[in-house]
């Protein structure tokens, strides 16, 4: 059995980001475990620029963004076993793993931050009718053939999901020159950032089809065509409204599920409504010395909040390796009205500094105020002239107003009347 401080399950914007961090902040004996043959995740093939803007101030691509942290991961000499798939962790930071070189082998680490990442819902996840022909995929699984092995999945495309990866393939397979029909949503509004909507669909004349979904998918061999139906305010087709699109590919963009399988293994609680691990600010579990960052816990519509979050969480994770795992003064953050989810979803009061608060509202809305109380007691508030579900918002708690809270702190949004 191997022993090392921290071990990092998964080398994407999470992983690296978070090994860098911890390092810096002074262990040195990590261990990142990758199941991939490059470091990078999803980032490789994201080709697309936009990434960085926060972070850089200046737009990356994918593979750009995700250079700039296995270059600093290199330069620090921070060990990562490549090709290597971590089969089961228990709480107490034992991690099994396999790989062509060592064959199954353990890690006893002391500290253990989760950033596995997240995978896409697939069409079984969905009720829809019709046969099971070739020329339907997944949008990151056609993004991996177009931008990675030069192969073009179809010419006739209809999207089922606007997600920023189902905007971005139909910009995408237009410009490879295929004819993309139509993007059709189910909610009435898009969970993709304003921006892809305008670059990738406004700017390229594809249509996006609200309080829609598809109802049926025909073809033997291959696709031959989508039928489309409005639904109403239960998500049930509406009879009548159908429309139909001759095509040769469905590509599905139905939302991203959190990879918790090792997470579940080691008992550590869930959350039912970002379905990652339930954390403290500084991003532990409630099982001790395990931390977890990046799409595994929260899916993030930007890497730069990806980085940020996973460097919080090597910080923390550095922290309880140096003796930092004391006795923790727990408080509640809940989701209040209009609000789907808040993390962190516990504040110790124990930790020193300000707390920034991640959440997504459940609508549109417009002219609003975000806050933040603890019973009576205000302890923030932010003004937004728009808020939407596609783009996460934040709240900033300070020191002070979170040494002054009282009882759980609950996150609402108000109207303006």
């Amino acid at each position: 059995m191997r022993n090392c401080d921290i071990a990092i399950i998964g080398g994407g914007p999470a992983g690296l980001a978070a090994a860098i961090a911890a390092y810096d902040k002074g262990v040195k004996n990590i261990l990142i475990f990758e199941r991939e043959e490059k470091t990078g995740g999803i980032l490789k093939q994201c080709i697309h620029n936009g990434f960085g803007l926060t972070r850089f101030q200046e737009s990356l691509t994918g593979p750009e963004y995700a250079a700039r942290f296995v270059e600093a991961v290199e330069k620090r000499n921070i060990e990562t076993l490549i090709n290597t798939t971590v089969l089961s962790l228990s709480n107490d930071k034992t991690i099994t793993a396999i790989n062509p070189t060592d064959g199954v082998f353990t890690v006893r680490a002391k500290a253990v931050i989760l950033a596995m990442g997240c995978r896409e819902r697939s069409r079984g996840a969905l009720n829809i009718a019709g046969s099971r022909p070739a020329g339907i995929y997944s949008a990151g699984t056609a993004q991996k053939y177009v931008n990675i092995k030069g192969y073009l999945p179809g010419k006739e495309v209809v999207i089922l999901g606007s997600g920023d990866i189902g905007l971005i393939m139909a910009r995408r397979m237009t410009l490879e020159g295929a004819k993309v029909h139509a993007v059709c949503e189910i909610m009435p509004y898009s969970s993709g950032l304003k921006r892809n909507i305008v670059q990738c669909l406004d700017d390229f004349g594809i249509p996006l089809y609200l309080n829609h979904t598809i109802t049926r998918i025909d073809g033997g061999d291959r696709v031959t065509g989508v039928e489309i139906s409005r639904v109403d305010e239960n998500k049930q087709p509406i009879a009548g409204t159908q429309r139909y699109f001759p095509c040769d590919t469905v590509l599905f963009s139905v939302g991203l599920i959190p990879e918790n399988e090792l997470t579940k293994g080691a008992d550590i609680p869930l959350s039912p409504k970002t379905r990652g691990a339930v954390v403290y600010q500084n991003r532990e579990t409630l099982v001790g010395g395990v931390f977890a960052c990046g799409n595994v816990l929260q899916v993030h519509d930007l890497v730069d909040f990806v980085s940020e979050e996973a460097e919080t969480a090597g910080r923390g994770a550095a922290d309880y390796v140096s003796g930092g795992g004391g006795d923790k003064a727990p408080l509640d953050v809940l989701n209040g009205q209009n609000i789907s989810y808040v993390l962190p979803q516990k504040i110790d009061k124990n930790l020193a500094g300000d707390v920034k608060l991640f959440f997504r509202v459940n609508n549109t809305f417009k002219n609003c105020t975000i806050k933040a109380v603890s019973g009576d007691t205000e302890l923030s508030a932010r003004k937004k002239k728009i808020a939407v579900p596609g783009e996460m918002e934040t709240l900033i708690l300070k020191a002070d107003s979170i040494a002054s809270a009282y009882a759980p702190i609950t996150v609402f949004l108000e109207e303006e009347a």
